[in-house]
């Protein structure tokens, strides 16, 4: 069974630099071995059982996505993907918000150079590991939902991340 930890987020993270405290911030992470890519993770994690849901819920309100959408916001070849846009996208990470710009996604993979060395400006594992992060950017910290769900999406988002290292181990 793959760990999945809730490490403070990076500061360096596009989730932290674009999303200030302001907002609810999270963080997690698993590690998965090999050399994992941000197209790899993206696959992984939008493919995986356990967003099934959410995809089949987004296809219900129109917002819909399909394996054909998720190998282009895999590639780096779309700005949208079902209910969010991009916000910013480097080689290693993406964060992407929803269409009222309220919540947003933010994925990551971090790694050790092919010498060992850092690769990025984010924690990574040891070497012949990848660190694969998953967190989320809400606006409305205040507001009734998010103090009331907060203990479900914290428990949901760590199902996410662990359907994502599984579909990574295959």
């Amino acid at each position: 069974m793959t760990q999945v930890t809730a490490p403070e987020l990076p500061p360096e993270s596009l989730l932290a630099r674009l999303r200030g405290p302001e907002c609810y911030r999270d963080a997690f992470r698993a590690s998965v071995p090999g050399d994992v890519s941000l197209g790899e993770l993206v696959t992984a994690f939008f493919s995986s059982r356990v967003f099934l849901t959410e995809r089949i819920a987004l296809h219900l309100i129109g917002r819909g996505a399909g394996h054909a959408e998720i190998a282009a916001l895999a590639a780096g070849e779309t700005e949208h993907f079902a209910a969010w846009e991009m916000e910013a996208r480097e080689e290693n990470e993406l964060l992407m918000h929803d269409f009222l710009d309220q919540t947003c996604c933010w994925l990551a993979v971090s790694t050790r150079g092919p010498d060992g060395a850092l690769d990025g400006p984010l924690p990574v594992p040891e070497m012949g590991r990848t660190f694969i992060w998953f967190g989320t950017g809400v606006r409305d910290v205040g507001g009734p939902i998010m103090s009331r769900l907060q203990g479900a999406h914290r428990f949901y988002a760590r199902q996410l991340l662990a359907g994502a290292a599984r579909g990574l181990a295959r």
